[in-house]
């Protein structure tokens, strides 16, 4: 057996995330209450409202093409919304559910995407491509804007499986080299003058705190001195337009606190190419020390000397164990992050600050 043993993401739960990021209003789980809850909840936390049809046994007998209708309908009269994403789910592909048939039949004001995915369709980004698919059919998203996403999608699943967190059958979770081991490192670094690049090679909203990594070490520059060279996959007329506005929101929040980036590598849907084009700007800057941010492994040549910053417990791991030292874990950032609009503290960050001031007093 080969397979991956670890947990991975659901197409499901990545179909919903990216209608997020295509601004619907109400996305409708077609299935029981309970799927997709954990997600569900963080979506509604980012202004979407979820809403389920409730699937009960019985259904799986006699079908549940009504319930979708009546909770359409529903949803209509309560939020008359503009744009509804129905997702399906395990239990409507396994009673063959006609998504598209339902919807006609409900005869609601709305644009409705039907996005008829289940969990076991593959590796999560199938489930995006699925939704971009329908967008882009529906005329939400130009063709040219879903081809550019599919191939990011397609990268994105080719860097996991080489060297990512589906590149092993099973990986441990680890929390990491501690902050202040990493802090002080930088700290060094900066006082004895060298050049340090900070790279944020980040992927959507997890954004708003690794960002915070530049703003912590700008703060510390201003004060005991060092070069740094910021470069950042935050290009604000990248990507859907939730996208785009975390990426504005960053380079606002970042230039009220002094960062100039001196390379947008990108969108904050690209990072398995802003990685390389980052590593690529930055060959023949002289650089002594790189702190790599978000995705880091999407950055071919890592050396065991950079800082890795990352928020995924088994992705450390895998660096840990192939000997980076300084690699560093935010844990828990997605789940903070929703609903966000601008840059939040890290710890690595707060560590960083907190050290500078102690040195200062």
């Amino acid at each position: 057996m080969t397979d991956v043993l670890h947990p991975r993401p659901s197409p499901i739960i990545a179909a919903m995330y990216t209608l997020r990021d295509l601004d619907v209003d109400v996305i409708v789980m077609h299935g029981p209450p309970g799927c997709g809850f954990t997600a569900s909840r963080l979506l509604e936390e980012a202004g979407v409202t979820v809403v389920t049809t409730g699937m009960q046994e019985n259904d799986l007998i006699f079908g549940a093409e009504q319930r979708l209708v009546e909770v359409l309908k529903k949803v209509d009269e309560e939020f008359s919304p503009k744009l509804v994403g129905v997702v399906g789910t395990c239990a409507s592909m396994i009673i063959g559910e006609n998504l598209d048939a339902a919807i006609k039949k409900a005869g609601i004001r709305s644009t409705v995407l039907p996005i008829d995915i289940h969990a076991c369709a593959g590796p999560n980004t199938v489930g995006a491509i699925k939704v971009l698919e329908v967008a882009a059919s529906k005329g939400i998203i130009p063709n040219e804007e879903f081809e550019r996403q599919k191939e990011m999608l397609m990268r994105a699943t080719a860097l996991e499986r080489e060297r990512g967190m589906t590149s092993k059958p099973y990986l441990k979770p680890h929390r990491g080299a501690t902050k202040l081991k990493v802090a002080k490192r930088i700290i060094e670094y900066l006082s004895q003058n060298k050049r340090i690049a900070v790279v944020l090679n980040a992927k959507k909203e997890t954004a708003y705190r690794f960002a915070d990594v530049m703003r912590a070490i700008e703060y510390a520059r201003r004060r005991i001195g060092g070069y740094v060279v910021y470069v950042a996959n935050t290009d604000p007329n990248i990507g859907l337009p939730r996208i785009r506005r975390y990426s504005m929101d960053i380079l606002r929040d970042l230039r009220e606190a002094g960062v100039t980036v001196d390379y947008l590598s990108g969108g904050l849907d690209e990072y398995p190419v802003a990685g390389e084009r980052a590593a690529k700007y930055l060959e023949d800057k002289g650089i002594d020390l790189r702190v790599l941010c978000g995705l880091p492994h999407a950055i071919p040549d890592l050396r065991v000397e950079d800082i890795l910053v990352t928020d995924q417990p088994r992705e450390l791991r895998n660096f840990i164990d192939s000997g980076f030292t300084f690699a560093v874990g935010e844990i828990s950032t997605h789940s903070m992050l929703m609903g966000a609009r601008g840059i939040v503290n890290s710890e690595l960050g707060d560590t960083i600050r907190e050290l500078v001031d102690e040195v200062q007093t």
